[in-house]
């Protein structure tokens, strides 16, 4: 069985408020030591983030975690025309930040 990778989460919770990032959930088949880590983000609501900035917030995280890193946000799953793509990405996601 592969080893659990464990992410610090005063480093998420940091990252995520600089980033103005609300939520932010890893996938769980992304937690072992031999896979890059697939993230859901949801931002703040006056957030300005387009492609770029997305991309840039993608590479910020995958230098934090020192993994590669794929960012999706919880918007652009949940307007998935695919049910069952949208079910299973976000019933196998572990938050790991939550703005209260």
């Amino acid at each position: 069985m592969n080893a659990r990778v464990e992410i610090p989460k005063d480093v998420v919770a940091k990252f995520c408020r600089r980033h103005q990032i609300r939520r932010l959930a890893l996938l769980r088949d992304s937690l072992t030591n031999e896979s890059d880590v697939d993230v859901l983000v949801e931002f703040a609501p006056d957030a300005k983030v387009g492609f770029f900035r997305l991309a840039r917030i993608e590479e910020a995280l995958s230098e934090v975690l020192d993994r590669p890193t794929h960012l999706m946000t919880f918007k652009s799953v949940e307007r998935s025309p695919n049910p069952l793509f949208k079910e299973a990405i976000i019933d196998s996601t572990e938050i790991q930040y939550e703005q209260e």
